[in-house]
């Protein structure tokens, strides 16, 4: 397929700069592409969902990795800005950097009282740095003196501020790494989670630090041409035992996000066992992709020729999706990661 086939337009004020409030009041559009399409609100959830399903929630935590710095070489120095993308090791970091044509291996850069080396520079800005600081001392360093690293459509608009903290984080954020919020789980509220377990639903949570690669457009003609950012992952034993014995039982999986998604389907066997998985992932899911484990998807609206609308359409169907999106920007539905949410079942 091409990359073109998953293009479309959309209005420029459909994109949200803020998030709904409450979180559970946006807007939840219902795809079944058997039954058609219905327009709720999230708080709608546990009503849509039957007594034995079980939701797979990705727990990773938003560090505030976009740091602005100096870089310093001999008597010349340089305002910079780095966007933490991959954790290497306790002192190292995969990070994009802009301007980056003139960065080098071997440049010093300060980020305030936090010092780095640039170790290695790749392709589109990429490079690997050394910090001064490791582990725990890194991590309180980069807390200090970082930002929150809002998406560019967002920041293009506007600039981060303190609420910024808070709204782009869930409310069961655990495990700190991520450089972008598993946004579909921004609406989940205490008391949805509530409402949800009253009704019968499970709850699981699995670890995927999302990297900054996820905003990465696709530049190959063909799918077949994309590579995927590497992404660290875990699925607990326990969750993986407790997912198979939902599914046994009768009961539908259903992921909170792409990242939940695209992890479970990594630490699923041919056989649609869920296995224990600790480790990265690269899976780039498109249309012809046999899905192992997801039943269904919550998760936000995405961009055009984007590998999250490719993995929707994968989901419930590439026409499906040309026919739920059309129906949204239609009805002002709100786009990206502030946006409003769909709740997508299987084709098939």
């Amino acid at each position: 397929m091409k990359t073109s086939d998953f293009d479309f337009d959309l209005p420029a004020s459909l994109i949200a700069l803020r998030p709904a409030r409450p979180r559970d009041a946006a807007r939840l559009l219902v795809v079944d592409p058997l039954g058609g399409m219905e327009d709720r609100v999230f708080s709608d959830l546990p009503g849509l969902l039957r007594p034995g399903d079980a939701l797979v929630f990705n727990d990773t935590r938003v560090i505030p990795a976009r740091l602005a710095g100096r870089r310093i070489r001999g008597g010349d120095a340089a305002a910079v800005e780095a966007t933490l993308h991959r954790r290497l090791r306790s002192d190292r970091w995969s990070a994009f950097m802009r301007p980056g044509k003139r960065l080098r291996a071997g440049d010093r850069i300060e980020f305030g009282a936090l010092g780095a080396t640039i170790l290695d520079k790749g392709e589109g800005g990429e490079v690997v740095l050394a910090f001064d600081l490791a582990g725990g001392d890194l991590d309180r360093a980069i807390e200090n003196h970082g930002a929150t690293p809002l998406p560019p459509y967002i920041a293009a608009q506007r600039a981060e501020d303190e609420r910024d903290r808070s709204d782009y984080q869930t409310v069961y954020a655990k495990a700190p790494g991520s450089v972008a919020a598993p946004t579909a789980g921004l609406h989940f509220t205490p008391e949805l989670l509530a409402r949800l377990a009253a009704r019968g639903v499970s709850s699981h949570f699995l670890t995927l630090h999302v990297g900054a690669g996820t905003f990465l457009p696709v530049k190959s003609e063909a799918l077949e041409g994309h590579r995927m950012h590497a992404e660290w992952g875990e699925v607990p034993a326990a969750a993986a035992d407790a997912l198979n014995a939902a599914r046994a039982a009768g009961g539908r999986i259903v992921c909170v996000g792409t990242t939940s998604l695209r992890l479970l389907e990594s630490a699923t066997d041919a056989a649609g066992v869920i296995r224990p998985f600790t480790g990265e992932t690269a899976i780039f899911i498109a249309p012809g992709y046999v899905f192992r484990a997801a039943d269904g998807l919550i998760t936000n609206f995405h961009l055009p020729r984007s590998t999250l609308f490719m993995l929707v359409s994968a989901l419930a169907g590439l026409e499906t999706m040309r026919a739920a999106y059309a129906h949204a920007i239609g009805a002002g539905y709100r786009f990206y990661s502030y946006g409003d949410a769909s709740l997508l079942w299987r084709a098939g």
